[in-house]
């Protein structure tokens, strides 16, 4: 060690070489600094191995113990591993959008080492986050820091599907992004408060608890009770604020408007452990004094989710008052404490509407205006329901249904096929940089459980019926058909829409724009024929620029990943579905979208062709309706031009709306 330093000191920065202390002493056998600040003491309600932190600004324990809070030690992840010669040292803003060719090469070839840190840092400017939008935050905050939180997550995922993460004592990637989240400042609404929260809407919904925390709905990581400290007549009072209804108490949950729900404690419900009497402490104390000062309480009702079996759906039905409460005897015995909650009347429907999408699949009672079964005729694995609710008309004008794109005989702009030989493994590996199609990707497998796209890129490429992997490839997304039960539905201004009976993830496949691909000629030959084309998807046209993708300096990796969002197209597509198409047709604009496009690549009869698939690009809530951003032509922004001319009125009524759109 340098002079001067004792044996539990820390040095001070750029006090030594980096490099000595590689050949003096290994970082394993170092012993391991303490801090002197006191961070809060875990509880046993958190997992094994998860420390627990307290998102605003300390523990909230009703109890009202003395005891004294002990210091934590800083872990040794917070330690900055050396870097390699080639990684860079400067902590700059100036990251490339586009790699050069020896910037790629290098990262297929070099196993890349990711560097975990925990330390909180202030980091929430890189999102756009200023110091009053993390007290109390708006809807486009809400959103912004709800986007960072599943683009950790989501990059977190393909790392550790790829082997190349070291996942630490967070095993969880969702807890991992919400700690990273938390001690990096990228969060919102920590100011607590009762009643409803700023930017979260009633029907939101979350795929992780976490979610809640970092835009302040529901600050308990693990606990169904939150609550707020308050000085009221008696001195400080503790009210419940919100609480999460998952079913782990058996809480009656059938009715829309009512719920009955059971405190906490009691082991009640747990194998292998003794009932007990509930105890009137912590979270049942603040229900119980909410019960007297009838309060509103935020209620977040967990739904189990479908596509992931023993996993949870969270959805915010609204605030709630405490109508009643007692205790009754559990089966096993112990005595439980039971709160009967009434929702406040005039709020949007949440909850219920989840129960009417359950009943319409079951076929009691039947989908009210359905008009046709499935307007695919089979075409797609899932039915795709016709619904008019609001006139008399009784279908869209005639198409016939076609799951993906028709090629004429006379289009040549096709690329060179390139099938990966992934035999042996059964299905491409994340990871494996023998697989071409990973190769093609960057190096990183493009999508991660459940088929969720991992990061917006150029250019996706997906394996093709050529490739030597089975089937079920999980780099095969975009061409498995519609993975949840679409409704097109009349709407009451914009002609014929789309919208989801199942919740959708962000990053979820939707479906693929299908359709005639023409070129500009033909495209030119239909308007002159005065044809529109409402129903023309053209890549040419400018579309808004957005972010999608993780921020890097988040995880600090040492070989930077932040690719270009641009898309990188080897060649102009035009797609007309006005005679043959699927549901993507019946997609309307809006300049604050929920779903996005990227263009996917794959082999079709030895040639490799250009498709156009689309993405959630946040959590979807069921029967919403499903839009995405149409762009504008070249000629709206070239100088001198009539750029008013065919334009049409924007309908949107989103807080961002351009007002017209072409």
């Amino acid at each position: 060690m340098e002079e001067g330093l004792g044996q539990h000191s820390v040095p001070p920065p750029g006090s030594i070489d980096k490099y000595k202390i590689l050949d003096i002493k290994p970082i394993r056998s170092l012993i391991p600094v303490f801090s002197k600040n006191p961070q809060g003491q875990s509880s046993g309600q958190y997992p094994s191995g998860f420390s627990p932190f307290f998102p605003f600004g300390g523990p909230h324990d009703t109890s009202t113990t003395g005891a004294k809070p002990r210091a934590m030690p800083t872990p040794l992840q917070a330690f900055r591993s050396p870097f390699g010669e080639d990684e860079d040292l400067n902590d700059n803003d100036g990251f490339s959008n586009k790699r050069s060719a020896a910037s790629h090469s290098t990262r297929v070839k070099l196993k890349k080492h990711k560097v975990y840190n925990d330390v909180h840092v202030d980091l929430s400017g890189l999102v756009g986050i200023s110091p009053g939008q993390r007290d109390n935050g708006n809807r486009e905050v809400v959103n912004t820091v709800l986007l960072s939180f599943d683009a950790l997550r989501r990059r977190l995922s393909q790392l550790v599907d790829a082997k190349e993460l070291n996942t630490g004592l967070i095993k969880r990637t969702d807890l991992k992004a919400g700690n990273i989240c938390m001690t990096k400042g990228i969060r919102t609404n920590t100011a607590k408060r009762v009643g409803s929260v700023p930017g979260v809407e009633i029907g939101d919904i979350f795929f992780f608890r976490m979610e809640m925390c970092v835009i302040g709905l529901h600050a308990q990581s693990m606990g169904g009770i939150d609550a707020l400290h308050i000085q009221g007549d008696r001195g400080e009072e503790t009210l419940a604020v919100s609480i999460v209804s998952s079913g782990e108490y058996d809480d009656e949950a059938d009715d829309g408007d009512v719920i009955i729900y059971t405190g906490q404690g009691g082991n009640f419900n747990k194998k292998d452990k003794h009932v007990s009497d509930q105890k009137l402490h912590k979270g049942n104390l603040a229900l119980d004094r909410s019960s007297r000062t009838h309060n509103e309480i935020r209620v977040i009702r967990g739904i189990k989710d479908a596509v992931s079996p023993g996993a949870k759906i969270y959805v915010y039905d609204g605030l709630y008052k405490i109508q009643d409460s007692w205790v009754e005897k559990a089966k096993g015995g112990g005595g439980l404490f039971k709160y009967k909650l009434i929702r406040v009347p005039g709020q949007p429907s949440a909850f219920a509407v989840w129960k009417s999408v359950q009943k319409w699949k079951a076929g009691f009672p039947a989908r009210t205006g359905l008009i046709l079964a499935d307007l695919s005729s089979g075409a797609e694995s899932l039915p795709v329901s016709l619904v008019n609710e609001v006139d008399n008309v009784k279908s869209p004008a005639f198409f016939t249904y076609f799951h993906s794109l028709r090629h004429p005989k006379s289009f040549s702009l096709m690329q060179p096929s390139h099938s990966c030989s992934c035999s042996g493994k059964k299905a491409c590996v994340p990871g494996d940089l023998d697989c071409s199609c990973i190769r093609r990707n960057e190096g990183d497998f493009p999508y991660i459980i459940n088929g969720v796209l991992a990061n917006r890129k150029p250019l996706v490429h997906e394996c093709g019926p050529t490739c030597q992997c089975f089937p079920n490839c999980k780099n095969r997304v975009s061409q498995t058909g519609l993975k949840h039960q679409m409704e097109v539905f009349k709407t009451k201004d914009k002609g014929w829409g789309l919208r989801s009976w199942d919740p959708i993830r962000a990053g979820a496949f939707i479906c693929e724009y299908a359709g005639e691909v023409i070129d500009k000629a033909r495209l030119s030959q239909l308007v002159q024929e005065g044809d529109t084309d409402e129903y023309v998807f053209d890549t040419t046209r400018i579309y808004e620029s957005f972010k999608w993708n993780y921020e890097p300096k988040l995880l600090e990796e040492a070989i930077t990943n932040e690719s270009s969002e641009d898309y990188a197209l080897p060649h102009p597509l035009i797609i007309n579905a006005k005679n043959v198409g699927n549901v993507a047709r019946f997609m309307n604009h809006s300049c604050s979208p929920n779903v996005f496009w990227q263009p996917v690549l794959y082999e079709e009869n030895n040639q490799s062709f250009l498709h156009v698939a689309f993405f959630a690009l946040r959590h979807i809530p069921p029967m919403h309706e499903l839009t995405y951003d149409y762009g504008s032509d070249r000629s709206d922004h070239t100088e001198g031009s009539s750029a008013r001319k065919g334009r049409k009125k924007c309908l949107c009524e989103s807080s961002n709306c351009r007002g017209s759109f072409t």
